[in-house]
């Protein structure tokens, strides 16, 4: 557990729930970006960015804190066929799943998003639009939601240019449009995305300050058809306070409070940290 400082030394920001360093003795975990709790938050499904999924049980305190995570089951996601995600191909970065279990990825280079009817079964490859190509390899499909209708939003971590917001990709099932975007400010990138209970899109970037560390943000916007709100911070860390926070997932805790989760991308490397970090926020 993190205390009341952060490693800065800056206060946390209020709501701050827990922080729990989550370590697993096998080769392939480390690197994730995404995360989908669920509706009790006892329960999860997490992805790393090298095409494997986690599913497992989480323990919890008296207030609500993680103490444990238990009866974790590795996957290896396979392509379109019995072999896995091939290497150069397996830049898993975004996570959905649909009410039904239906598991969906958004992955970069090249830039698409596939669907498991069975995470132990092929993938089947959405339809790719022309957009997608032209995207910046390493930079592209970061963030994947899926929304009460079981639409899926995708985003990129870069938009081109500072000056140009994110565009947001939406599939209805048959085909992919874009009907808005969302502003991009400061040096914040995309590294997330999820929609709430409370129906709206919540949006995880991050900014990166060299040796001082991560700097987080969460954003949230109003989606009604085709238009989408101006949005509202609901939480700003400062550098260093957390991880590199890739993954978010948006749901009620036993008191009825909307609870933010968030993992940390550890890059496989020995001096970073897995960390799934939780704060509540206001409706």
């Amino acid at each position: 557990m993190l205390g009341l400082q952060s490693s800065a030394g800056v206060a946390l920001p209020d709501g701050f729930a827990g922080s729990y360093d989550w370590r697993i003795a096998d080769p392939r975990f480390g690197g994730l970006s995404s995360i989908e709790m669920a509706d009790d938050g006892m329960g999860f499904t997490a992805m790393s960015d090298r095409g494997t999924l986690f599913t497992g049980r989480i323990a919890r305190g008296a207030a609500g804190e993680i103490t444990a995570i238990r009866d974790t089951v590795i996957v290896t996601l396979k392509g379109a066929g019995d072999a896995p995600l091939d290497g150069e191909s397996n830049d898993s970065e975004g996570l959905a799943v649909g009410a039904d279990g239906t598991i969906f990825i958004s992955l970069e280079g090249p830039a698409r998003v596939l669907r498991y009817d069975d995470p132990a079964g092929p993938a089947v490859n959405l339809p790719t639009p022309d957009a997608f190509g032209a995207m910046q390899r390493n930079s592209s499909l970061e963030a994947l939601a899926i929304d009460g209708k079981g639409w899926l939003y995708t985003l990129p971590e870069r938009s081109g240019a500072l000056e140009v917001p994110f565009p947001v990709y939406r599939f209805d099932g048959v085909a992919w449009d874009q009907p808005f975007s969302i502003p991009r400010d400061d040096l914040y990138l995309v590294t997330g995305a999820d929609f709430g209970p409370d129906g709206r899109l919540y949006v995880l970037e991050r900014q990166f300050h060299g040796l001082l560390g991560f700097q987080s943000r969460v954003r949230r916007f109003v989606v009604q058809g085709d238009a989408i709100d101006a949005g509202e911070v609901v939480l700003e860390t400062a550098a260093g306070q957390h991880g590199n926070q890739e993954g978010i997932s948006v749901w009620h805790d036993g008191d009825g409070q909307l609870r933010l989760t968030m993992v940390s991308d550890d890059n496989f490397r020995f001096f970073l940290r897995t960390s799934l970090v939780e704060y509540r926020i206001a409706d």
